[in-house]
Formats: structure tokens, C-alpha cells, sequence
């Protein structure tokens, strides 16, 4: 199991009922890739840019290949927060199409509709078991990307620090890239209220 496939399982079974913005998940999904793309020696990072390793082969699982995949591999490189908002695109409707033909998700029918799609929730599998470890043992990295999507972990005692320089540099990425997105968040409400209040003016 995947670092983003751990954090998608997680962020679903703990949400209890708090909409997770799907933007957020992305970003959050994107440096989970990277953050696994590291630790499997697939890239590295100079300075702030990412460095795919030479004659490394495509991880065997298959989101994370297209991760490797989508790397730009000619000099200057791509920075990380440019490359989360590249790869978030969408990212987590594509994990949980995957999950969903794996079995690892199912669909919650709602009272009333029956023939809705309803929303995505994990099934009782292995991966929900082995993501559901993590959790409790607090991983760092798991932690800290849920934490950033507003799922917090009762565990965690204090900030979260993981070991690597490197793997700290996405998380701290991520993060900002979070922040940016409720920004223009933001903007958008005011702009929206702005013009709101133009056509109710008499």
C-alpha cells in the first residue's frame, strides 16, 4: 500500500461526516506520491526542485507509476509546489475510481435514493486494516497530510516531525499549497458577495 492510498482510506473512515474538500484531498494525495517516490529512491530534491533518478524502475503500483511518469526530467527541473498543483489535478477522483475496482471502497446508498451512487467509504479489507494501523501508531507522514485536510489524529501527541529533510520540504509544500487554495477560496466568496450586493442595490 501506498502512502496516498493509506491517506485516502484514512481521511474516508475518519471524516465522520465533515466534507473534505476534494481539492484539498488532491493536493494532500500529490505529496503523498512524492513523499513515496523519495523514500523509493525514484527522485530527490535540490533545493526546492525535483530530480528523477536515472535508470530507476516505474513503481509497481499503478498511480504511482503514472506519478513517476509525469515527472519533468530536463534541467532546471520542476519546483515541488508547482508539481503538486500539476499532479492534484483531480488526483483524488482518480483514487477512488481505483480503490473502487479494487475493492478497497464501496458505496454508501442513501435513504430514499436507491439508485444514487452515494458516497465512497472503505470496505472491510486489508488495506482498511493496514491503513487503520498507521493511523493509530500515528505515522508522521500519514499525520500530517490528513491533518492538513482537517482530519486529526488523536494519537499524535504535539507537532508532527518526520525524520528526513527532504520528505519535511513536501510536507511543508503541501501545506502551502493548502493555504493558497483557501485563499483563492476566499477571494472567490468575496468577489461572489461583492457582486451579490451590486444587483441588490435599489
Amino acid at each position: 500500500m501506498t502512502t496516498a492510498r493509506n491517506l485516502l482510506l484514512v481521511v474516508l473512515d475518519e471524516d465522520r461526516g465533515r466534507a473534505v474538500s476534494s481539492g484539498d484531498l488532491s493536493l494532500a494525495l500529490a505529496g503523498a506520491e512524492l513523499v513515496d517516490l523519495l523514500g523509493a529512491g525514484a527522485l530527490a530534491l535540490r533545493a526546492d526542485r525535483i530530480v528523477p533518478g536515472a535508470g530507476v524502475a516505474a513503481p509497481a503500483d499503478r498511480l504511482l507509476a503514472q506519478a513517476y511518469a509525469s515527472l519533468k526530467r530536463q534541467a532546471p527541473y520542476e519546483p515541488v509546489g508547482d508539481w503538486l498543483w500539476r499532479r492534484g489535478d483531480a488526483l483524488a477522483a482518480a483514487y477512488v475510481a481505483a480503490l473502487e475496482e479494487e475493492g478497497s471502497l464501496t458505496r454508501r446508498r442513501r435513504r430514499g435514493r436507491p439508485f444514487a451512487a452515494g458516497e465512497p467509504v472503505p470496505a472491510d479489507s486489508p488495506a482498511r486494516r493496514r491503513a487503520a494501523e498507521l493511523w493509530s501508531r500515528a505515522d508522521p507522514v500519514l499525520v500530517s497530510l490528513a491533518e492538513g485536510v482537517g482530519v486529526h489524529n488523536d494519537q499524535a501527541a504535539g507537532p508532527v516531525e518526520a525524520a528526513d529533510d527532504s520528505v519535511t520540504l513536501v510536507l511543508a509544500a503541501v501545506g502551502d499549497a493548502l493555504l493558497e487554495l483557501e485563499g483563492e477560496r476566499q477571494r472567490r466568496t468575496i468577489e461572489q458577495a461583492a457582486f451579490d450586493n451590486v444587483w441588490r442595490v435599489p
